[in-house]
């Protein structure tokens, strides 16, 4: 396991390129109109790295057992809810995510893998622990640590994208992406995806991602108070679309995991 960790760290890290409101009571599908996407966006269930609280973009490391678990309370939850399409990160936690919920919601659609759909990519500070990373960032923005950092973003003292192009100021390598790269291919992705689904007719749709892409996606879509918290493994962001706007609803949503458990 170990040599394969440093294996996928080597390739994944120094190639960082980058490629209706919903109902919040209801944990079903809801009635739409012809042509309507309804996304169910979520986070990869927990991995190595997320445990070890270290740097994961596109460097990759496997879901540990209470990442296996969650996601397959995730499926659980999500098993009256149809899909017409599966889409995630072409990151192993994603993919393994994506299988884990559709075999837990008895499913079997194909999932389709897109690079677009990626965590940040952190270049030359894949692998680092978050701590030593983020000091610099909080000291440049004015905090005393990584810590009262985050509290400033909960108070909306910072932004995420503050923090993102702070980061990405300070990578030597210059690979880390910024926030306004990280959104424009997610949205665009997401575009992507909506137009071929809705034209079909419209739909259910799985997509599994990372949490500081989602909410970096988000920003523009949905109240930026609601971006201030960073997203649980296998939380929901349901997004609808329909004649061609995006409408967020419950951001973070764990109420899918939790239904898994009964």
């Amino acid at each position: 396991m170990k040599k394969q960790l440093i294996a996928a760290l080597v390739l994944l890290a120094p190639l960082c390129i980058s490629p209706v409101q919903a109902d919040q009571k209801s944990n079903g599908p809801v009635a739409q109109a012809p042509g309507t996407v309804t996304f169910y966006v979520t986070r990869h269930g927990k991995t190595m790295f997320n445990t070890a609280h270290r740097m994961q973009g596109w460097s990759d490391t496997p879901l540990t057992a209470a990442g296996v678990e969650v996601a397959t309370q995730l499926g659980k939850g999500l098993k009256d809810v149809p899909f017409t399409a599966v889409y995630s990160s072409d990151s192993g936690r994603a993919r393994e995510t994506a299988k884990l919920v559709l075999a837990a919601a008895g499913q079997s659609n194909p999932i389709i893998e897109e690079s677009s759909l990626r965590e940040t990519c952190f270049g030359s500070f894949e692998g680092t622990l978050e701590s030593v990373t983020w000091e610099p960032v909080a000291k440049k923005l004015g905090f005393k640590d990584f810590e009262s950092m985050g509290k400033g973003l909960g108070k909306s003292e910072i932004t995420l994208d503050q923090m993102m192009d702070t980061l990405a100021s300070t990578d030597p390598s210059g690979q880390t992406e910024t926030a306004a790269q990280v959104r424009t291919r997610m949205q665009n992705e997401l575009r992507t995806i909506a137009g071929k689904v809705s034209a079909a007719g419209g739909g259910n749709v799985l997509v599994v991602s990372h949490g500081m892409a989602i909410l970096t996606m988000l920003k523009g879509w949905a109240p930026d108070d609601q971006l201030r918290e960073p997203l649980k493994n296998a939380s929901v962001t349901k997004i609808t679309y329909q004649n061609g706007k995006f409408t967020v609803g419950q951001v973070g949503d764990m109420s899918y995991v939790e239904k898994g458990k009964q």
